[in-house]
């Protein structure tokens, strides 16, 4: 199944910037992070992981137990070029970890199996 959000402007908009070596204008990055977040957290319904790309958007998703306060157990951050080359598969999930481009804590912080999108 396909999303809308997937295939939206701001997401285009922002993966045609990042191809020309261009940073993505503020407004448009941010559409598409939170796009890219939604997808996720409809195909990967839950919360027990917290996924953090700041200063965008941060989603909880996959299921397992959830967290009710303070700082959960299981986060994934990163920067929004990077979640847009994970969400979109122009960079893999286990290259992205070990370039140190994503900051996983938890056991659940994996989301190999949810990418991509």
């Amino acid at each position: 199944m396909s999303s809308p959000h997937i295939k939206s402007a701001a997401v285009a908009a922002a993966l045609s910037a990042l191809d020309e070596g261009r940073t993505p204008d503020r407004p448009v990055l941010r559409e598409a992070v939170r796009a890219l977040l939604t997808v996720l957290a409809e195909r990967a319904p839950g919360r027990s992981v917290e996924v953090r790309v700041p200063p965008y958007g941060a989603v909880q998703c996959v299921s397992g137990p959830r967290h009710t306060r303070g700082t959960p157990a299981n986060v994934v951050e990163m920067e929004p070029g990077t979640w847009l080359e994970v969400a979109t598969g122009r960079l893999e999930w286990a290259d992205a970890i070990t370039q140190g481009r994503v900051r996983v804590s938890g056991i659940r912080a994996d989301l190999s199996a949810h990418l991509p999108l």
